[in-house]
């Protein structure tokens, strides 16, 4: 038996360069990942070293509703997003609307909290080092919470006057990838106020 050899042809493959919105939103994560690392170790440096109260076990009450609804935000705006390549505009639009009213409801618990603290508890940034590093910290993720809305409710004005359609999904995913940070760096917040910290 003799053995047939084939040449296969040469091929040499293309080297893509990837997508610039998403080496951009890449590099704007990691930038503002160690911003809130800084943040989150402060917090727990100084946690427990406040002179005065009120501690964190004496006003602090879990948010688990709108942690639930922030979370759920990061499932709609990736089916929104897998809605759009596939060319379903309405069904994306509908849920790139929850996405934005989900965060909102977010939001809207995080002033809550905040009226509660400062007009209820006393709590002010100046009260304590307790209110000065958790005001940092909750306020520096409900200003990338609100960031986001601002640069979702830009995509939902544009799609509800027919602008935004399946050429722009990549763009929509790299805006959805900064809202699932938002979301993850809301875990690590949480667990550190609300579990940890007490």
């Amino acid at each position: 038996m003799s053995a047939i050899t084939t040449r296969l042809p040469k091929t040499t493959a293309a080297w893509k360069l990837p997508y610039r919105g998403k080496v951009g939103m890449a590099c704007l994560i990691f930038a503002e990942s160690a911003i809130f690392t800084i943040f989150v170790v402060a917090y727990l440096f100084y946690l427990g070293k406040s002179l005065s109260g009120p501690t964190p076990r004496d006003v602090l009450e879990t948010p688990i509703f709108y942690t639930i609804c922030l979370l759920s935000s990061s499932l709609t705006i990736h089916f929104a997003g897998k809605l759009l390549e596939g060319g379903r505009r309405g069904p994306f639009l509908v849920l790139w609307l929850l996405t934005i009213a989900l965060g909102s409801l977010f939001l809207y618990g995080t002033g809550q909290e905040w009226h509660r603290l400062i007009y209820e508890r006393g709590l002010t940034i100046s009260t304590n080092l307790f209110g000065t590093t958790y005001y940092s910290l909750v306020g520096l993720h409900a200003f990338h919470v609100t960031a986001g809305l601002i640069m979702l409710s830009v995509v939902l004005f544009f799609g509800l006057a027919g602008r935004v359609g399946p050429e722009h999904s990549d763009r929509v995913s790299v805006l959805s990838f900064y809202w699932h940070f938002v979301d993850a760096v809301w875990v690590v917040v949480f667990t550190v106020v609300y579990v940890l910290g007490r």
